[in-house]
């Protein structure tokens, strides 16, 4: 029999062989059995990347590492520093005359020394202006599958690898990225909804003060509210297996904000929603402790989404090099472009009228990533789409390599993975991908960061 002969699987199927196949009708509570073998599977599979403790534990970082990604020194150099100061992170050698390996925060400490003891006219630590807050960092696209928890995974990481202090703040109620960075979140009260609850309650308790003033009944501050004004916002920042990047996780119950923001809407008209998630941030002092942080957000443009967005002072968007994910963003600007445009007229009939100053949504920069990018499948594609979207779309396109589908299936990080389970050059090349996403994005953000320095020594020598 040829090739030509064979039949497609879908002949010839014996409906009694597909019914015993089959099993028994399932109902409602089957669906809980399912749950608890998924969560069996998912502790097995994150057990892998446990510590004794029962906790993750980032790996350890050896010399060579050091020199070629972390600190731009010799490794010649870099020994004869540490013979030259005894004082300083020695490493640990796991066989007698082998390797120095290195945990991150002595990698922070050796960073810093270098930062005043080396060579001038190199740098040693990022770039971060002084007196300049923390920049927000939205990944975003209503697509799911597009790469934006792993994009926005490896970011942080790149950056926290780089030397800046780094929160995650997951909106998902998936929790993937919560997972990912080995997060325990009981219940929305470990989320972020005690931060939009609290900022509603602080709107609905000033505009009560107006209602009382003019006669009128307040509106009673329910057990909800009156908890999450309760809620110190520190208490919800989790640290986590990375010593420079913290963590506001999710779960499940934090999809129901997506019920109660509107209901609160409709309470008080007055209330900007939009802005719960940054105020409440700035408003704690929680920005003030960080460099960066990322925000990964749901698919699909919620009001959690929406906070994240307005958040941002950088919004990135992944997609995959597909007409269907080129269109699909297409479609994610343009609800982009009505959700805020209908916001702005919205809040701005009032500023008018009342001379005030208008609302106008601005973010610093606004970016597509292109990712899982194939160049033998996808180059006339991806220049396609670079002739659009020009400037908007990063030249960089996010290659996948056998390496990242490893370490996903780890449950790790590109950064989290050892080298030393595949090979130097192998791991060179596979998280070469990452670290030029990462170079795209640091080039951003410090360009950002520049023209805020210099506009505010514009303004002070004014």
């Amino acid at each position: 029999m040829t090739k030509a002969d064979i039949r497609p699987p879908y002949f010839g199927i014996n409906p009694d062989t597909a019914l015993a196949d089959l099993g028994d009708p399932m109902a409602t509570s089957d669906f809980k059995a399912i749950s608890e073998a998924c969560a069996r599977g998912r502790n097995d599979l994150a057990s892998r990347g446990l510590d004794e403790s029962g906790g993750r534990k980032l790996r350890l970082f050896s010399t060579w590492e050091i020199c070629r990604y972390l600190i731009p020194v010799a490794q010649a150099h870099f020994r004869r520093v540490l013979r030259q100061n005894p004082d300083l992170p020695q490493g640990r050698s796991e066989t007698e005359g082998g390797a120095k390996w290195f945990s991150l925060d002595e990698v922070q400490r050796l960073r810093a020394f270098f930062a005043t003891q080396g060579a001038k006219g190199r740098s040693y630590a990022p770039y971060r202006p002084e007196g300049l807050p923390a920049k927000i960092v939205s990944v975003a696209n209503f697509k799911g599958g597009v790469g934006k928890t792993s994009t926005a995974a490896h970011l942080a990481m790149s950056a926290a690898l780089d030397g800046y202090r780094v929160l995650v703040i997951d909106l998902d109620s998936q929790g993937s990225m919560t997972s990912i960075f080995g997060g325990e979140v009981k219940d929305e009260w470990q989320t972020v909804f005690p931060l939009l609850a609290g900022h509603y309650a602080r709107h609905l308790r000033a505009t009560n003060q107006g209602r009382i003033d003019r006669g009128e009944a307040p509106i009673p501050l329910d057990d909800t509210l009156s908890d999450a004004l309760d809620t110190d916002p520190a208490s919800l920042i989790q640290k986590t297996h990375w010593p420079n990047i913290d963590l506001i996780g999710a779960q499940l119950n934090l999809y129901w904000a997506e019920f109660q923001i509107p209901v609160w809407r409709m309470q008080a008209r007055g209330w900007k929603l939009w802005d719960a998630l940054t105020e409440s941030l700035e408003e704690a002092g929680v920005l003030e402790e960080y460099d960066i942080v990322f925000l990964d957000t749901p698919p699909a443009l919620g009001y959690l989404t929406i906070n994240g967005l307005a958040a941002a002072d950088i919004l990135l968007v992944p997609l995959g090099a597909s007409f269907l994910e080129f269109d699909s963003t297409g479609r994610f600007f343009d609800m982009l472009h009505a959700t805020f445009a209908s916001i702005e007229e919205s809040e701005n009939i009032a500023a008018r009228a009342l001379g005030r100053d208008e609302l106008n949504f601005e973010w610093d920069a606004v970016r597509a990533v292109i990712t899982r990018y194939d160049d033998a499948q996808q180059a006339e594609l991806g220049a396609l789409m670079q002739a659009y979207l020009g400037r908007v779309l990063s030249p960089h396109r996010q290659n996948f390599t056998a390496l990242i589908g490893q370490a996903g299936e780890q449950v790790n990080g590109i950064y989290e993975a050892d080298y030393r389970d595949f090979n130097r050059e192998t791991y060179a090349r596979g998280r070469e991908t990452f670290d030029a996403t990462y170079a795209a994005f640091k080039s951003l953000l410090l360009g950002i960061w520049r023209r805020d320095e210099l506009e505010a020594s514009s303004e002070s020598a004014a």
